[in-house]
């Protein structure tokens, strides 16, 4: 049966005010055209759903049955565009950033915050992962957009925005003062306990395949999980960290830590905004982006 869902909207408001002239000023319509619509989907019924009565009309056993099911869609539909209309207007909705430990410390939250201050109804979901895990979940449409650091490999889909410059160092302790404001050869290095972070993070990585290129396999003593960690072990003297700067930034202004220096600096690298082309952008996903570009202005 192909019945006009117009009709069943008529029907409804008909039905709800049990008035043929109240749904015609509700619908901005003609009383003629609310009656006319009554008798197409009465006719397509093959039934009557309205009695005309002097205060207006009343519903048949027939039509009682119908608007009780019309009504439930009917007004499922309202409450749906209620709800698209706040999404879209930034009253709710959802966002999934995928960010690692480094990204979001160094980069990510204060602006998570400024967006929580201007949309409070949005929730923010973050999903803390190294940089080729956040990859992977963009690529999977898990997550709305990443904040992930270089080298991000070579994704056609993928749209990388740099946002901020991170520069890598090697720290020590207090036990090793001796080799501070030296010149190093990074084939030194050979002969130090090294600590770095595990697994398949962009940082190890990146200065894995820096000291490969200058002729250094890296074997270090310490795996660690987070740069943190790295940090507190070398604060505790236990060997030479392979860090991000932002890191050891406070250690070095107290002393507690220094960088050694080496005749070639490991080359900055690059956080960046990754989205894929592919995913369409929500109206939240759309406004937390365009903050993050208006921060590059």
């Amino acid at each position: 049966m192909d019945i006009s869902l117009e009709y069943y909207k008529i029907f409804y408001y008909a039905a709800r005010y049990r008035s043929i002239t109240l749904a015609a000023e509700t619908l901005s319509i003609s009383q003629p055209a609310v009656s006319q619509a009554v008798r197409h989907l009465e006719n397509s019924l093959s039934c009557v759903l309205f009695v005309r009565t002097s205060k207006g009309v009343r519903l048949t056993k027939e039509g009682e049955m119908l608007f009780s099911y019309v009504r439930r869609g009917y007004e499922t539909i309202l409450t749906g565009e209620r709800k698209l209309l706040g999404m879209l207007n930034l009253e709710s909705g959802e966002i999934r950033v995928g960010a690692s430990d480094m990204t979001l410390q160094f980069y990510l939250l204060p602006y998570l915050e400024r967006f929580h201050e201007a949309y409070p109804g949005i929730r923010v979901i973050v999903t803390n992962a190294p940089t080729p895990e956040t990859l992977r979940r963009l690529a999977d449409g898990e997550i709305d957009f990443g904040i992930v650091s270089t080298p991000a490999g070579n994704n056609n889909h993928v749209r990388l925005v740099p946002v901020r410059e991170i520069q890598d160092v090697f720290v020590a302790g207090k036990k090793f003062l001796s080799l501070k404001g030296k010149k190093l050869a990074y084939q030194e290095l050979g002969n130090l306990p090294l600590m770095c972070l595990e697994g398949k993070t962009s940082t190890r990585r990146y200065v894995e395949e820096f000291l490969n290129a200058q002729g250094v396999r890296l074997a270090p003593e310490f795996e660690l999980a987070t740069s943190d960690m790295l940090i507190q072990f070398a604060v505790r003297n236990l060997g030479v960290a392979a860090v991000v700067e932002d890191f050891a930034e406070a250690y070095l202004q107290s002393e507690e830590l220094f960088s050694l220096e080496f005749e070639k600096k490991i080359p900055r690298r690059q956080f960046c905004i990754a989205s894929d082309e592919r995913i369409p952008m929500s109206a939240a996903a759309g406004r937390m982006l365009k903050l993050l570009h208006q921060g590059l202005q």
